[in-house]
């Protein structure tokens, strides 16, 4: 009953990549204030030591990376002019642009890119900190605008890394010597990028304003942008209807409200900028202890869970089934994973009774993270609740999810973390041993240890570029049999926003950098 109930209320009518119902503009113009929504509120905008969505949303505007990434995951020039691979492919030269200044007036230069790589990013970002200590040798100024990372063995992925969400560079001036986490100017961030940060206005919203001296000319063309936080889905969903916000980020709406508001005149739908992302979510387990601990219980809890039914009702049909840790839309998925699980009850309950489950009650954090995940975790308790397993819903905010995820503090949970184009950047992270307790949400926060998996993703990362594949979907089903998640959907964030805004999502990363090239049409 709860099943036929829930599908009734899902569309049947899949949106294509973009839909627009206004004609494009001819000639770019300049100036205006773009509104954008953001859900929820980021616990901080400093890209380096806070990397979830809204966070990058709003501090991948203030700051840049060496490289940007077009749609097909090509690198583009940004902080670096230029970069040289060697024929050993283990020597990598950037060339940084000149006359790059600071939002602060001060220069920027390879002794900032330096300290970034080397000292802060190491400290802060546990998936760097990973890269650097597993692959790279050395990273060097050797003139005022070029730097030299020498590899310890070929390492593929590398470019990939250089985004402004993973690796943004940060200033050398503001930040040496103190406490990264403490630093006063963590509240007013300094980048390099095409906004500057303006004001902070707690449970309101974030202003940032046009960067003058950016180093593009011609660029930015927005006077201001005005991220906006609305806690409510429906008050979100009317402050677009009502023309108050002019973008709508993924994430932000409800996906039958994307439904219904694109079929308003004037309103345009994408599911573009998520490429180097290809975010997956999944049920993730903490597998320490307890009932969780126990491959067999874990195995009922993904028959007991009706995935068509999550994607249909809480996604509006905007995603694939997942089945496994690496997302179908990159190109290391493999064609069919084993072993699949459909939706199945009864198989379900048998596996839990087998288990030797007890009638333990299991705490489920949700994600804070709009309705998406809330929704998401009513049904999920449902369906465990239909094959006898006891969920405690717990609640919190932004910054509590954070603090609890990364210490492990709960039974189930939802991440989505972002793929980055390799398994070596963006599911390694979450699933080798070496990622446990490393205070971040977006790493092994669940305790799942496997030598083996440790080994495979270690020589994943490495190999040649034929091996890789195999590789990779050997982890893939491996994990996929282990279930120390419980894999729910590859998903398909739709933007939502008025045809007269142009050019703001143009890159693989989206709303991240999307203030870069965005204009209003006059």
């Amino acid at each position: 009953m709860f099943r036929s109930t829930l599908k009734s209320l899902a569309c049947g009518v899949l949106l294509p990549l973009t839909i627009c119902t206004a004609a494009q503009a001819q000639q770019p113009s300049s100036g205006g204030t773009l509104q954008l929504v953001v859900t929820p509120e980021p616990p901080g905008i400093v890209t380096g030591l806070v990397t979830n969505t809204p966070s990058q949303m709003v501090g991948g505007n203030i700051f840049e990376s060496l490289l940007r990434f077009d749609q097909s995951l090509k690198p583009m020039p940004a902080l670096a002019e230029s970069w040289v691979i060697d024929a050993q492919e283990t020597t990598y030269t950037f060339t940084l642009r000149q006359g790059v200044k600071w939002h602060d007036g001060k220069d920027f230069s390879a002794d900032d890119v330096v300290f970034s790589l080397n000292t802060f990013l190491p400290q802060v970002n546990p998936r760097w900190r990973n890269i650097m200590k597993a692959h790279v040798q050395s990273i060097e100024k050797t003139s005022a605008n070029t730097i030299v990372i020498k590899l310890q063995h070929i390492f593929d992925p590398l470019l990939l890394m250089f985004e402004n969400g993973s690796m943004p560079m940060v200033p050398k001036h503001i930040y040496d010597g103190t406490d990264f986490a403490k630093n006063p100017m963590n509240n007013t961030p300094v980048g390099t990028g095409p906004m500057k940060f303006k004001e902070w206005v707690a449970g309101s919203h974030i202003e940032l304003v046009r960067n003058p001296d950016y180093y593009i000319k011609g660029l930015p063309r927005l006077d201001r942008a005005i991220f906006r936080f609305i806690p409510d889905a429906a008050s979100r969903a009317i402050a677009f209807e009502t023309g108050q916000v002019d973008v709508m980020t993924g994430g932000s709406l409800e996906s039958a409200d994307v439904q219904r508001l694109s079929k308003t005149k004037g309103v345009c739908v994408s599911t573009a900028g998520w490429e180097l992302f290809a975010p997956l979510s999944y049920f993730q387990l903490n597998v320490r202890s307890g009932p969780l601990a126990n491959k067999t219980f874990r195995k009922g809890l993904m028959y007991a869970l009706d995935r068509e039914l999550i994607r249909d009702v809480v996604w509006s049909g905007f995603g694939e089934i997942a089945d496994g840790p690496i997302s179908s839309r990159t190109r290391f998925h493999p064609e069919k994973a084993e072993p699949s699980y459909d939706y199945n009850p009864e198989q379900a309950r048998k596996l839990i009774q087998q288990s030797g489950y007890k009638g333990e009650t299991l705490n489920y954090l949700v994600a804070p993270y709009g309705e998406i995940w809330s929704r998401t975790a009513e049904i999920a308790k449902q369906l465990f609740s239909d094959v006898g397993v006891n969920i405690n819903l717990i609640t919190t905010d932004a910054a509590g999810w954070n603090q609890r995820a990364r210490a492990g503090e709960y039974d189930i949970t939802n991440n989505w973390p972002y793929q980055y184009g390799d398994p070596a950047l963006g599911v390694s992270r979450m699933w080798v041993s070496s990622s446990i307790n490393v205070g971040s949400p977006f790493s092994n926060t669940g305790g799942y240890s496997n030598p083996e998996v440790d080994k495979l993703f270690e020589r994943g990362a490495t190999a040649s570029a034929a091996e890789r594949p195999v590789i990779f979907k050997q982890i893939h089903n491996m994990l996929a049999d282990e279930l120390p998640a419980l894999w729910s959907v590859d998903i398909q964030f739709p933007t939502l926003y008025r045809c007269k805004v142009h050019d703001f999502v143009t890159t693989a990363s989206g709303a991240n950098d999307g203030l870069l090239n965005a204009w209003i049409e006059k």
